[in-house]
C-alpha cells in the first residue's frame, strides 16, 4: 500500500464531488462554511485558510435534484490529490448510479491513500461504503437510508442518530474517513473541520455569521419522521399498527397487544420483531414519542398533559424517553419547534 501523503501547505484545498441529480445543499452548504471561515480569518488579519472547488465527471454545469445546475471547476480525474487536504462526497438522488461506477470507486480508494481527510455528506456515505472504505468504521447517513446501509454493508458500524462521525482526536469518531447525516448535517461537519483547523473562536464566528449552532444539540432524530411505513407486515399486524396510534394512553403491554393480534405473546413478539425490525415495546415507545413531538409543536400543550395523552403517565418518564431517543428534553424540543404567536400590526 502506498504511503499516505500529508498535505503541509497552510491553505487547505477542499474538493466536493458532485454528480448528476446531486443534492445541491450537500455541495454548497459545506463549501460556504469554508468560504465564511476565509472571511473571518481575513477579518482578523490572518491568511485565508481554504481553497474550495467542485469536481465532477467534467468541468461545467452539473444538474442537481433541484432542477437547476451547479458549476464544476474540474474533472475529478484531474484533481491533484497530493495538494488536496479534504475530499467530500455529496449525496442526492444520483447516488445509486455513482455506486455502480467502478472507475469512481477505484478512484476513491486512491483518494483515501493520498488525502488527510475523506468524508461524505448525507447519502454520499453509501458511495464510500460501496468502495469498501467504511468497513469497520463508525458511519451515519440520512435517517431514511440508515436501514439500507446497514443491510447492504454489514461491516459498517451504522449509527442513526448523530450528525457526523468526524472527531479530530479520533476518540469519538474518525479524523481520516468520516460521514455526516442528512443534508444540513454537512454544514455541521464542515464547522467541526474548521474548528479542528483554526480553533473554536473562528468556528464560532462562522456559526454566528451563518446564524446556526456551532454544535447542534441532539442528533438527526429530532428532524426525522421517526417511523417510516412498515413494509411487508403481516395482515395480522397491519390492523394492529393502525390501531396503536389512537390508543396511546391505554394498555399497550406485550400481553395486551398479543391478545389483540390473536397470537401467543411469544409468537407475537417473534413475528413483530421479524416484520418491524424492533421489539413491540420499542415500537410503542417510538410511536408515543412521535405523537408527543407532534403535540409539543402546539404552544397550548404542557409537558405534563402531553405525557398523559401519549401514555407516558409522568413527565419524568417522557423526559427520559426524549433524552434516550432525541438527546433533548421535551421542554427543549418545545422551545425549539413549538409554534410562537406572530404579532400582526394593526
Amino acid at each position: 500500500m502506498p504511503e499516505r501523503i500529508i498535505n503541509t501547505t497552510s491553505i487547505r484545498m477542499i474538493a466536493c464531488f458532485a454528480f448528476d441529480d446531486v443534492m445541491s445543499l450537500d455541495v454548497v452548504g459545506p463549501l460556504q462554511v469554508f468560504a465564511s471561515a476565509n472571511a473571518e480569518l481575513e477579518r482578523q488579519g490572518r491568511e485565508r485558510g481554504y481553497e474550495v472547488l467542485v469536481i465532477a465527471d467534467a468541468a461545467g454545469p452539473v444538474p442537481t435534484s433541484g432542477g437547476f445546475r451547479l458549476y464544476a471547476d474540474l474533472d475529478w480525474r484531474e484533481l491533484e490529490l497530493q495538494a488536496t487536504d479534504t475530499v467530500l462526497i455529496a449525496g442526492g438522488d444520483g447516488v445509486n448510479r455513482v455506486r455502480e461506477r467502478r472507475d469512481i470507486l477505484d478512484w476513491l480508494v486512491q483518494v483515501e491513500m493520498c488525502v488527510p481527510r475523506l468524508g461524505s455528506v448525507c447519502s454520499g456515505a453509501l458511495i464510500l461504503a460501496e468502495a469498501g472504505l467504511l468497513d469497520g468504521r463508525l458511519a451515519t447517513t440520512h435517517w431514511s437510508r440508515c436501514d439500507e446501509m446497514r443491510k447492504c454493508f454489514p461491516k459498517v458500524d451504522v449509527t442513526e442518530d448523530r450528525l457526523y462521525s468526524y472527531d479530530a482526536q479520533g476518540l469519538d469518531g474518525d479524523p481520516h474517513i468520516f460521514t455526516s447525516a442528512g443534508v444540513t448535517a454537512g454544514i455541521d461537519l464542515a464547522l467541526a473541520l474548521v474548528e479542528a483547523d483554526h480553533g473554536r473562536v473562528i468556528a464560532l464566528a462562522v456559526a454566528r455569521r451563518l446564524v446556526m449552532f456551532l454544535k447542534r444539540p441532539g442528533g438527526q432524530a429530532q428532524f426525522s419522521a421517526y417511523l417510516t411505513p412498515a413494509i411487508g407486515t403481516t395482515a395480522q399486524l397491519a390492523g394492529l399498527l393502525e390501531w396503536i396510534p389512537g390508543n396511546l394512553d391505554g394498555d399497550l403491554s406485550l400481553e395486551a397487544l398479543s391478545l389483540r393480534a390473536g397470537m401467543s405473546a411469544r409468537t407475537f413478539s417473534r413475528v413483530f420483531t421479524r416484520d418491524l425490525g424492533m421489539t413491540p415495546a420499542r415500537y410503542v415507545e417510538r410511536v408515543r414519542i412521535e405523537a408527543a413531538r407532534a403535540l409539543l409543536h402546539d404552544d397550548g400543550m404542557t409537558v405534563t398533559r402531553v405525557a398523559r395523552l401519549c401514555g407516558f403517565g409522568h413527565p419524568e418518564t417522557l423526559r427520559r424517553a426524549f433524552q434516550r431517543h432525541l438527546s433533548v428534553s421535551p421542554q427543549e424540543y418545545a422551545d425549539r419547534f413549538g409554534r410562537r404567536p406572530v404579532a400582526v400590526p394593526v
